[in-house]
């Protein structure tokens, strides 16, 4: 008679995973059962209070595994070790600001969400359901259960629990990315996008896992990793495998040339959930990546290297030179994403611990300033001259302002940037310092990330892909700047766009005042005063039309608090990074 051994499970080291998994499922008991006006509220809290519940948990774990060098829970299936925890704990942060930015709400009191997620496009349903002022809150436990995946995914210790992390993490954001409360075709549009290409990279993935099993016989990577050093025979299953995952893990990162997705998809998303995906995504895709190459294909390194390093080249100029070529700022921040992904795995390819504890850093550092700088592309709007503009997706009477001008979609277009830093010097400051960031100016996290994952790729033996990596750098502060005069040194597009407005408003009043005296001829003094009525409403409203203007709107202040946030760190990590260096280097040892 067998008998059944209970298993002995750590409970207290999935505590950061179990606080943010547990609350997406109270989160979707609160959805069925809250009344809808306690809904946003009770989901807002439990969301920020299961991010912050998490990065106390990191914190609480800290001292432990610093001491004993990581911990193996449930039979190896998890591995709590030092890069674990300092990859959560930035998961955990990022997420937390994330959803500062998802819930703020303008002044006109929407969010980015589309009201009712099930209406077509354009249909009375969906205008009878943003009249209502219906919100989807069911945008909170999505994002936690896309949370806990993001924990979970750079902490695997075997290939199975992998993909389920990977589709734990995938599936919410499917759904987020097709939420946008405008431009709904084009975010439905990225949201198919992600999905079909996610689809096909899992696949992959799974083809490779099977293949990496039948080379070992096991899923876990350290009996993986032990087999590559004794099994004979059967390399072409093992480089096969090997290779597959890799796919799969370098579409998530947005790496050339699995990189087709991003632009569509960060553009076409609401872009509080773009800040959350080029973020958060990044850091768990990039924890998992670095722990399959240092851990299960370190005697790979010749065999890989050369496909590594095409990739890791291809994405850098890909990234660069693309991004020098958009006039959208949301596709021009997805393609200095991309950049930054091969950046990032310059310090991969170098396979030493200064190399591990360099991409910790940059990680840090870079997602800071994505989170900073797609916050503040969501006060950018877009402000017509008369309220209710057909099309704008707003009662007109509650979009108004003051002076009657109703707020529009996010101004994104990079000529619609110009003059900014005049109108709102500190919000264009702060969006200049998160470029500087990016482009990796001292003095910012940007610059000490980008040191690091160099000087680590020439210590490791990588220095052409170093060199690449500088002059790449050099190049895409090009589009940096070019958007900091943009904003500081160009007079606002408006001025320009009300000129050529009011050109063509004379020449209407012109004709029309020509109409208006034939009309007086013909028919006497009554209804040319009637016919003049009208003309002067049509010039007006053609004057009105002509006022867009580009605008900061004011909101709740989430987003600000978020952007205050993000400023701070990409500031202190540039300014005095040392402290941050030190512990992410003695954090930078990953269990067998």
């Amino acid at each position: 008679m067998t008998t059944f051994t209970a298993p002995d499970i750590q409970w207290a080291q999935l505590a950061p995973v179990i606080v943010v998994l547990g609350a997406a499922v109270v989160g979707v008991l609160v959805e069925a059962f809250a009344p809808q006006r306690l809904r946003r509220p009770v989901q807002l809290g439990l969301a920020l209070a299961a991010t912050a519940g998490a990065l106390v948990a990191v914190a609480a774990l800290w001292n432990g595994v610093q001491e004993s060098g990581g911990v193996d829970v449930l039979g190896g299936s998890l591995l709590v070790d030092g890069p674990t925890l300092v990859l959560q704990g930035a998961t955990a942060l990022f997420a937390l600001l994330s959803i500062l930015v998802i819930a703020d709400r303008t002044e006109t009191g929407e969010d980015a969400f589309t009201p009712q997620a099930a209406a077509i496009p354009g249909s009375d349903y969906e205008d009878t359901a943003r009249r209502m002022g219906l919100t989807q809150t069911e945008v909170y436990p999505l994002v936690l259960f896309a949370t806990g995946g993001m924990l979970i995914f750079p902490a695997t210790g075997d290939l199975l629990t992998l993909f389920v992390a990977l589709e734990v993490l995938s599936l919410p954001l499917y759904l987020l990315c097709g939420l946008a409360r405008r431009r709904r075709l084009l975010s439905q549009e990225a949201a198919m996008k992600y999905f079909l290409l996610g689809s096909f990279a899992s696949a992959v993935m799974l083809f490779g896992i099977a293949l990496l099993y039948g080379f070992a016989g096991s899923v876990r990577y350290q009996e993986i990793a032990a087999a590559t050093a004794t099994t004979v025979g059967l390399d072409g299953l093992l480089l096969t495998g090997a290779v597959m995952v890799l796919v799969g893990l370098l579409f998530k990162v947005g790496a050339v040339p699995f990189h087709a997705w991003t632009p569509d998809v960060y553009q076409g998303a609401p872009t509080p959930i773009t800040a959350f995906m080029a973020a958060c995504t990044k850091v768990a895709a990039f924890g998992a990546l670095v722990r399959i190459v240092y851990v299960v294909l370190p005697d790979l390194q010749w065999d890989l290297a050369p496909a590594l390093w095409t990739v890791a080249i291809l994405t850098m100029v890909v990234g660069t030179v693309a991004a020098l070529l958009q006039t959208d700022v949301k596709r021009m921040l997805a393609y200095s994403s991309i950049a930054h992904a091969g950046f990032v795995l310059t310090g991969i390819i170098a396979l030493t611990q200064d190399g591990l504890a360099s991409v910790l850093f940059y990680l840090l550092a870079y997602g800071a300033a994505t989170i900073g700088a797609f916050a503040i592309v969501t006060l950018v709007r877009e402000r017509s001259g008369a309220a209710g503009v057909a099309g704008d997706g707003l009662d007109g009477a509650d979009a108004a302002d003051a002076t009657g001008g109703s707020v529009l979609g996010e101004a994104t277009h990079l000529s619609q940037w110009a003059g900014l830093g005049r109108t709102n010097p500190l919000l264009a400051g702060t969006f200049t310092l998160f470029l500087l960031s990016f482009a990796g100016i001292p003095l910012t996290a940007g610059f000490t990330g980008k040191f690091a994952v160099f000087s680590a790729a020439v210590d490791g033996g990588a220095t052409a892909l170093a060199v690449v990596g500088v002059l790449t750098s050099a190049a895409a502060a090009f589009f940096y700047v070019r958007v900091i005069v943009l904003m500081f040194f160009t007079s606002p597009a408006t001025d320009a766009r009300e000129r050529d407005g009011l050109r063509g408003a004379e020449a209407a009043s012109g004709a029309s005042g020509a109409q208006v005296g034939a009309a007086s001829a013909a028919t006497g003094a009554g209804e040319p005063a009637a016919a003049g009525a009208g003309t002067g409403g049509a010039v007006a409203a053609t004057l009105e039309a002509a006022r867009t203007t580009t605008t900061v709107v004011a909101s709740e202040g989430l987003t600000t608090v978020a952007v205050a946030i993000c400023a701070v760190l990409t500031l202190v990590l540039g300014v005095v990074p040392g402290p941050v260096l030190d512990v992410v280097a003695d954090a930078a040892r990953l269990l067998p």
